[in-house]
Formats: structure tokens, sequence, C-alpha cells
């Protein structure tokens, strides 16, 4: 048995069977044979419906849906990576003395 080579599914045929799957007329399995495709395939397609609702309004004239990306507090930020920073530096000298870094050969047991 020889190994299909991979293919590339091009954008339009994607939407086309995405678009066939979300009718709901026929199952994935009739689906997947008909397009020559597997099922996890379409399903994965599928996925893009979420996009699709949220781009709905471009697409008919709406208002354009604008992600807004969080608010990142700096300050908490620094915070925690010199909260961190302390550690690494406490860690690495309590286990620098117990010899137990990596790199250190000098152990006091064999």
């Amino acid at each position: 048995m020889t190994k299909r080579p991979r293919r590339n599914h091009v954008s339009a045929s994607e939407a086309k069977v995405t678009m066939v799957a979300l009718k709901g007329e026929k199952a994935l399995a009739e689906l997947a044979q008909i397009y020559e495709v597997y099922q996890n395939q379409i399903t994965t397609w599928g996925g893009a419906r979420a996009q699709l609702a949220a781009c709905a309004g471009r697409l008919f004239g709406g208002a354009p849906v604008v992600d807004v990306p969080p608010a990142v507090d700096w300050k908490s930020l620094q915070a925690a990576i010199g909260d961190l920073r302390l550690e690494i530096d406490f860690l690495s000298g309590a286990l620098g003395k117990a010899c137990l870094l990596r790199g250190k050969q000098n152990r006091p047991w064999p």
C-alpha cells in the first residue's frame, strides 16, 4: 500500500465543505467520503464557526468587530519578576552550598 502524499486544501474548498457541514443535511461520514477528507478535518474546519460569528457584522455592513487587548498591569508583572528572581537567587545559593547544582562535581557522598 503506497502512502498518499500530503494535500494542501485551498481555502475556498475548506469554506465550501464547512458550509455544507453547517447546513447539517448530510452526516460527517458522508461528507468525508464525498470530499475525500477525514471527518476530523471537517470538524477542525467547522471550528471556524466562532470566527465566522464574530466577523458576521463586518460581512453584512455592521460595525466592525475590534479585538481589544486586555490592559496590562506592568507594576504587578515587574513585582512578580522580582519575586521570581529573589527565589532563583536564594535557591541557587542554597543548592550551591549543598553541592546539588548541576556541574558541581565535589559532592560529599559517593
